[in-house]
């Protein structure tokens, strides 16, 4: 007993090493700060463009709006997005929607009761709660690409576990600085080492209270698969009650991760993990999304693709589109067409490439492309893949509904072939898509194990909002050009 009293007044003396930086009040002050300015430029855009479709009934400017920003900070706060810590992108895209729609709803309730108060254009309220919810976590991605890798950023967390499952925890929150989780120490009662992925053991799980009193800890991961369900419960009995957020790592690697929900069964605790693709109204909602934008697109596409079909004529005589069967949602073959970046002798050109250079062999084996392609058509071949833009005519498929504008990429045969039949199956879940996850995350730098786990996540945390969210970071990756060749 006095050994491990020693051990754990030994934790908290060390006290001074926990990262001082980090200020969970200044994450909280970053982030409103950001939507503060947001909605107000959106309220000042809304203002400016309707006064020139109808100018009657406008405030005359957004700053006599100012105690709306205070309302929509209560509302956020309330959804829980001040500090916001631990929350995915999409998860925040739905929550910083629906905080709008209730803060723009009641606003409208307030004016309709408010008979002798203003009366304000229900044009500016649209376009105002539009712009809102689009540009909020944009600002708030700003934020994060700005301050995430600042010493002060997030919240400090400790971690009850130092095993392999603590450690694969800490790495995939440090993958993601975003999240704002900063593990700062460990605690375990048999450790195996004094670090844990290079955090500090600091002793065993009875120092947890003095630890979070000490230094403020008041979120707290337990990573601990080995630990029955009693054991468990004991823990957070004994050593957990000092943590107003206490997140259990379930042993359940692979499964959805995104859209599930803890529902009480009489005392017993359930996960619904809800299969968003079995439900009727998000598959409508998905393919609604591809007909409105899809047909949109196109029209702005049609000039881009009139100009290259120009361009690779000149470059290289031959059909200016090409064309391969690729495999689809169920397994049915489809015929997909690209603009032509490449010579028409490709598939020959390609063979006496790799017979001739064993590194372009294994790269072509590892990622089924090549950062020096002697195939590719200079100029316009290059533009196109980096741009991206040779897959503009595919955007004809999915007004077809060959294909979505987000999904997994629909490969080639010899692709495909080197994935295992399980992940097969399951990409035949859903239709294939112009862009997806992995082009966002990874594009022609993912290997085959990034597709395959970054298509996976796709499908089985599949819903509007991800598709939304990666059609937001298409822009982005094509513009950036990171990883195409």
């Amino acid at each position: 007993m006095n050994a491990s009293l020693e051990i754990t007044r030994g934790a908290v003396a060390r006290a001074s090493r926990l990262p001082a930086q980090v200020r969970p009040f200044a994450t909280v002050c970053a982030l409103a700060t950001a939507d503060v300015t947001v909605l107000l430029a959106a309220t000042s855009i809304s203002i400016a463009v309707w006064a020139q479709i109808n100018p009657e009934r406008l405030p005359g400017s957004a700053a006599e709006m100012w105690p709306v920003p205070l309302l929509f900070l209560g509302v956020y706060a309330a959804l829980g997005l001040y500090p916001g810590v631990g929350i995915s992108p999409v998860e925040e895209m739905r929550r910083v929607a629906a905080g709008s729609t209730i803060v723009y709803l009641g606003l409208a309730g307030a004016v309709f009761l408010r008979r002798d108060g203003p009366l304000l254009s229900r044009g500016v309220f649209i376009l105002a709660w539009l712009l809102s919810a689009a540009v909020v976590p944009v600002g708030r991605a700003a934020v994060r690409r700005l301050c995430a890798a600042r010493p002060w950023w997030g919240v400090p967390v400790l971690v009850f576990g130092a095993g392999r499952k603590a450690a694969l925890v800490i790495e995939a929150v440090r993958a993601q600085p975003g999240l704002g989780l900063k593990p700062v120490v460990c605690l375990e009662d048999n450790p195996a080492g004094p670090e844990c992925a290079g955090i500090e053991v600091a002793g065993p799980f009875s120092a947890a209270p003095e630890l979070a009193r000490a230094w403020r800890v008041r979120h707290a991961l337990v990573a601990l698969p080995q630990l029955s369900a009693a054991e468990l419960l004991l823990l957070l009995e004994r050593w957990g009650t000092g943590f107003p957020h206490v997140l259990i790592i379930p042993d359940l690697l692979g499964m959805a991760s995104l859209w599930v929900a803890a529902r009480d069964l009489g005392g017993v605790l359930g996960l619904e993990i809800q299969q968003n693709l079995l439900l009727p109204l998000n598959r409508w909602l998905k393919r609604s999304l591809d007909l409105a934008a899809g047909a949109a697109f196109s029209m702005a596409a049609l000039p881009v693709v009139a100009l290259a079909i120009i361009w690779i004529k000149r470059v290289s005589p031959g059909p200016a589109f090409y064309q391969q069967e690729r495999e689809g949602e169920g397994g049915r073959l489809i015929r997909v067409r690209k603009l032509r970046t490449m010579y028409p002798d490709a598939d020959r050109m390609l063979a006496r490439h790799l017979e001739r250079s064993p590194e372009a062999l294994s790269e072509w084996q590892q990622h089924f492309k090549l950062r020096n392609d002697p195939r590719i058509l200079p100029g316009i071949g290059v533009f196109l893949r980096r741009t991206s833009l040779d897959e503009l005519p595919q955007l004809w498929h999915v007004l077809k509904g060959d294909m979505s504008l987000v999904g997994p990429r629909p490969f080639p045969c010899y692709h495909l072939e080197q994935f295992d039949g399980e992940f097969r199956r399951l990409r035949r879940k859903v239709p294939p898509g112009l862009t997806g996850l992995w082009q966002v995350s990874a594009r022609s730098d993912g290997d085959l194990r990034a597709q395959q786990k970054l298509d996976t996540y796709y499908i089985r945390n599949w819903s509007p909002w991800l598709d939304l969210y990666i059609l937001a970071r298409t822009v982005k990756a094509v513009l950036a050009g990171n990883g195409a060749y």
